[in-house]
């Protein structure tokens, strides 16, 4: 507190000084520097009143509140206002008193302009102090460390090239050179916009655009590449990181804003270029009011929480406000992650961890009593194809059993919308997950049949995620780093992928789209990808040339699975909805009583882990259902 109010007096000290200053100056500027005597009497006399009125006006816009070392636009503007307003009260004072006489009326345009230069001048100078050394008051010594910042800020500083001359890359380069610790040198931009070439971003040029890169890297003795264009597409990225490649300089990127969780891009954002980057896929565009219309100020759960759908669910989520997000998951490390990454993040949104089973119908009971939520996101699910195979019992119990579960507690108290999360393995399924998820698609296109329903569905059913649990991504990475050979089971198998984030939002999203009418809605996918292609893209940005340096192999297609996947089965008719990148199927109608008949059989299979008539009775339930061994 004693700091404090020192630190005030100083403050209002030099403001006291610089209003004086501009105030004399003004009258010696207009009399060039030859002041008469009589103007010296009046000079004298407005002083002190000058000067107390442009401080309590300065004080009344809050100019003595703010933090100098964080100096801003509005704080400038704030200083514009209070030297215009404080300048006119006092005219109107002096012409309502004495109709200017004996005073020059230019003097006070002067002090005006004169006031304004300096004290902004001053703030900003102050700011720019703080920027270049971290100290903690005004001192002697901390003059003398900016003076040697000065002088030795490039000094054992990495030599950075930043592909990009637009938002990101600036707000980069500004954080660069505001944080003297990153121990970074901005030598230059990148960028093919003809248009910037030959600008500057804060001091810095806009040398050449991307094609110019050897020549560039050259010239400047790069130690570093950033590629800071979070728009970049597909074959704009692929081209950008095979110019990296060619120079051999180490190169990072900036992730697209789907993948910060408040947008936010700063230094701390930036990582190595991943397969993800890749892809290209373009920014989701959400109708954010139609999310936030459904979960601000809700109690929204999610299950399977610790998951890579789940977590990141629950990020986008917390997004939209809700008054609080109950993580349900069996997985306690996972759990725990999310529960503190949220907790970092988003402050006014509280978070509840359930550590529970979707299996334990008392435990879903007692969280449903507990927290009432109003938005269920079912997430949680045995996704592995070849485990499943092997095991069918546990697909049945967590997939079936745990979606029952679920139902029944989110039906008996009333939620408002149920949104469940398919796979594309759920069509024409050859294997016993997507059997499994099919299933769970039946349960709730039949929920709308029983008495007084007011919850609204919905099912959203996409492909494979780059980076989530058990994707092919991470595996092909650990035998690249063993030096291979990457397996692939087949030359032709190709899969849909998108990113992570990219995903969630338009789950988000299509449970917007829910209505009375119970759709299955699917996401656009894009263009499907070979794995081969995929694993030669992996090898190539590890450093390594495919077949020479890193060999690939084909094993064969494991049990249940495809060369291809599907998005639509048969019967299904596609309709666009309001989004672009989400169709609508109608759903096909369905007994409830006749499967709930046919799931009582095949969950008492599960319990004596009757693996044939297991897959039995899925092929009862999913007709399309065509097991891996049955297949010519």
């Amino acid at each position: 507190m004693k700091t404090l109010r020192r630190n005030l007096f100083i403050i209002f000290l030099a403001d006291a000084i610089l209003i004086s200053v501009s105030i004399i100056g003004a009258y010696l500027v207009r009399f060039e520097f030859n002041i008469p005597f009589y103007y010296k009497q009046s000079l004298y006399t407005i002083l002190p009143w000058m000067v107390a009125l442009k401080l309590a006006t300065f004080y009344l816009f809050n100019l003595y509140r703010g933090m100098w070392r964080f100096t801003s636009i509005s704080d400038l503007l704030n200083v514009i206002k209070a030297a215009s307003i404080s300048s006119l009260i006092f005219i109107a004072f002096i012409l309502f008193k004495t109709g200017f006489v004996g005073f020059s009326r230019s003097v006070f345009i002067i002090d005006w302009f004169l006031t304004i230069l300096l004290v902004s001048g001053f703030r900003i100078s102050v700011r720019l102090f703080f920027e270049k050394v971290s100290v903690g008051e005004l001192s002697p010594s901390a003059f003398f460390t900016l003076i040697r910042t000065l002088s030795t800020k490039s000094k054992g500083n990495k030599k950075l090239l930043i592909i990009g001359a637009g938002y990101s890359g600036e707000k980069i380069c500004r954080e660069i050179n505001n944080n003297p610790n990153l121990r970074y040198t901005v030598k230059g931009f990148l960028d093919d916009d003809r248009e910037k070439i030959g600008r500057a971003i804060h001091g810095i040029s806009v040398i050449g655009s991307v094609d110019d890169i050897v020549a560039v890297t050259k010239k400047t003795n790069i130690d570093e590449i950033l590629i800071a264009i979070t728009s970049a597409n597909a074959s704009q990225m692929r081209r950008i990181v095979d110019a990296c490649k060619a120079v051999e300089i180490p190169f990072k990127t900036v992730p697209g804003y789907s993948e910060l969780i408040n947008g936010n891009i700063s230094v701390k954002t930036i990582r190595d270029v991943a397969y993800r980057d890749l892809l290209g896929r373009k920014i989701v565009k959400l109708d954010e009011a139609g999310i936030e219309s459904y979960l601000k100020g809700k109690t929204v759960m999610v299950t399977g929480a610790g998951g890579s759908i789940g977590s990141e669910l629950c990020r986008q989520i917390c997004r939209f406000a809700p008054e609080r997000i109950i993580l349900f998951e069996r997985a306690e490390s996972p759990l725990y992650h999310i529960e503190l990454e949220l907790k970092e993040h988003f402050s006014t949104v509280e978070i509840i961890p359930a550590l529970g089973d979707i299996l334990n119908k008392d435990q879903l009971e007692t969280t449903f009593d507990q927290f009432n939520p109003s938005v269920v996101f079912h997430a949680a699910a045995y996704k592995h194809v070849p485990m499943l195979e092997i095991q069918p019992w546990k697909a049945v119990e967590n997939n079936i059993q745990g979606t029952v579960n679920l139902l029944d507690a989110s039906v008996c108290h009333g939620v408002e919308r149920f949104v469940f999360v398919s796979t594309d393995k759920a069509v024409r399924p050859t294997n016993v997950m997507g059997a499994s998820k099919r299933i769970a698609e039946l349960l709730i296109q039949c929920q709308p049949q029983q008495m007084d329903m007011h919850t609204k569905f919905s099912i959203v059913r996409f492909g494979n995620v780059i980076g989530s649990v058990g994707s092919v991504v991470p595996l092909f990475r650990k035998q690249i780093e063993k030096g291979g050979p990457v397996t692939i089971t087949h030359p032709e198998v190709t899969r849909y992928f998108m990113t992570i984030p990219e995903a969630c939002q338009l789950i988000l999203q299509a449970g917007a789209l829910g209505n009375d009418q119970v759709n299955i809605y699917i996401l656009d996918m894009g263009a499907p990808i070979k794995i081969v292609d995929m694993a030669k893209d992996l090898i190539r940005l590890s450093g390594y040339e495919p077949d020479k340096d890193i060999k690939i192999e084909y094993i064969g297609l494991r049990p249940g699975e495809k060369l291809f996947e599907e998005l639509i089965t048969e019967g299904e008719g596609i309709v666009q909805t309001t989004h672009e990148k989400i169709m609508a199927l109608h759903a096909e109608s369905c007994s409830l009583d006749l499967l709930n008949g046919s799931i009582e059989k095949l969950i008492q299979s599960a319990k004596t882990q009757d693996h044939e008539t297991i897959k039995t009775i899925l092929k009862t339930i999913v007709s399309d259902y065509q097991p891996s061994e049955m297949r010519n």
